[in-house]
């Protein structure tokens, strides 16, 4: 717990200094580095245990993140969407489901790249945004840290119903209204901020609500898989944390769906 509390406490004004100092460009090469030590990690959860075939996972990684510059955006973040919507399906149905993708490495490496290609591409593309683009993405990491923090103190001390016991043991219910009510406090303080009128306030909430809830589907979907290759963390990088992929599995589905949603109500109150 102590060493869980001193990385954030180092770890998070260091990132946050550097979305605000870093050039778009600057940015984009920074977090595509943490995807790659991502990928990296992923290829252990791939059941690949020789280090020289582990360098393989990241190099195609880096090819798919110089590819996807020219990608579709609104296209990729839809297919993310709905990949986020197969990954709870798998999660739920765990371990029922497992023979159709646990013996295959090409298939979890396919899951790897649907989790952390549209992830890149929506943190950067919140980033690029507006004017406003910078305080937008740093909202959304608020969002996740609070309800991460929100579920894990929640889950601490009422913690009694299990979620998905076959997937994740020490995640509860009650974990998950933590979550949740850190968010709703986190969204109504921002909207309060920025004066935003009845009706925006409420869908809001809506696609804040619906991040976080895909941002525990990230993390149980990481769960599933280390279950599943039999490993308590994706890596050692971050005391307290595991490695980067631990650290990061709520936000790979939670920016997707953020960039969907404020896209969506942007359309829809402009």
């Amino acid at each position: 717990m102590i060493k869980r509390i001193l990385t954030a406490l180092v770890l998070i004004p260091i990132f946050v200094l550097l979305l605000f100092l870093l050039s778009p460009k600057a940015f984009c090469l920074f977090t595509g580095a943490i995807v790659l030590w991502a990928a990296w990690e992923w290829s252990s959860l791939m059941g690949i245990q020789s280090a020289k075939r582990r360098f393989i996972y990241p190099v195609l990684t880096f090819f798919l993140l110089i590819g996807s510059m020219w990608f579709y955006i609104p296209g990729v973040i839809i297919a993310s969407v709905i990949w986020w919507l197969v990954a709870l399906l798998l999660v739920v149905s765990y371990p029922k489901l497992n023979q159709t993708w646990s013996k295959s490495i090409f298939i979890r490496g396919l899951m790897g790249f649907m989790v952390l290609i549209p992830c890149w591409l929506a943190i950067n593309s919140i980033r690029n945004f507006s004017d406003d683009g910078i305080y937008i993405l740093l909202f959304l990491f608020v969002l996740v840290w609070g309800a991460d923090s929100g579920a894990y103190f929640a889950g601490k001390c009422w913690g009694k119903t299990l979620l998905l016991p076959n997937v994740s043991p020490g995640k509860s219910w009650q974990g998950v209204w933590g979550a949740l009510i850190t968010t709703l406090i986190i969204t109504l303080i921002a909207l309060f901020r920025i004066q935003a009128s009845y009706k925006i306030g409420l869908f809001a909430c809506a696609v804040t609500l619906m991040t976080v809830l895909f941002s525990i589907v990230g993390d149980l979907f990481e769960s599933m898989l280390k279950r599943n290759a039999g490993i308590k963390d994706s890596g050692r990088l971050l005391p307290g944390h595991g490695g980067i992929l631990d650290r990061i599995d709520s936000l790979t589905a939670a920016a997707p769906l953020f960039l969907f949603g404020t896209d969506l109500m942007q359309k829809i109150f402009s």
